[in-house]
């Protein structure tokens, strides 16, 4: 018997595993930097998007406890430089939501939403991810049974806090779990010590880190699921 024969329920990541991530958030924080100069032209004049980038990561790393929390990192850091003006600190909402329109404008490869529906009908889909998209406000809307992201959890991949909170909402054990991601690390590792069953989809060739204990299965496509 495989052990792909006892999945119930299949957990997806979202960034790079089923929509490229780089050309989404390249273009929020495109159009967020519009929103500044419009709303808070006098911090748009003193940074840049690389230097608001850097003040953003400074913050995360000076506040540990909230680093999970990407919208509110980006709100705090707003928040910061807005005083810092003269700006009504309260605008770091309003930006930080513009920015949130944005980052749920992704694009999801060909293969996803086809196979997903496919999988739907007999799977419990969850997605969990780290990062910011809504998956009721994106093209994916109406696919998953549960979304669960890294403010949900508390923590982010690779703290395997994600994925013990998929495990108490579905009511499944790990052996009926099948977690599928791009990142070794952040996916597969955490996934396979907590008792998942993982697969690995690999769409840009990319080598696998050997000191890894590899995923139960590889893929480049979601054509390749082995459910």
């Amino acid at each position: 018997m495989s052990k792909f024969d006892s999945i119930r329920v299949i957990s997806f990541d979202l960034d790079d595993t089923l929509w490229p991530t780089m050309q989404t958030i390249v273009e929020a924080e495109r159009q967020l930097f519009r929103w500044l100069e419009e709303n808070t032209p006098e911090l748009a004049r003193q940074h840049s998007i690389e230097s608001l980038r850097a003040h953003r990561r400074e913050l995360a790393l000076a506040n540990p406890g909230i680093a999970h929390d990407m919208n509110l990192t980006r709100e705090l850091h707003l928040r910061e430089l807005f005083a810092g003006l003269g700006y009504d600190t309260a605008l770091a909402r309003a930006a930080v939501e513009h920015f949130q329109q944005h980052r749920n404008r992704v694009f999801p490869y060909e293969d996803v939403r086809p196979v997903l529906e496919r999988l739907r009908e007999e799977f419990i889909l969850v997605s969990v991810t780290n990062g910011t998209s809504e998956v009721e406000k994106t093209p994916l809307a109406g696919i998953f049974h549960h979304s669960f992201n890294a403010v949900d959890a508390g923590r982010a991949k690779p703290h395997p806090a994600i994925f013990e909170l998929l495990i108490d909402r579905t009511g499944a054990v790990p052996r009926e779990v099948l977690h599928v991601g791009d990142d070794p690390a952040r996916d597969i590792a955490p996934a396979r010590e907590l008792g998942l069953v993982t697969a690995w989809i690999n769409r840009h060739g990319q080598e696998w880190p050997e000191p890894l204990e590899a995923a139960d299965h590889r893929m480049e496509t979601l054509d390749e699921m082995p459910v």
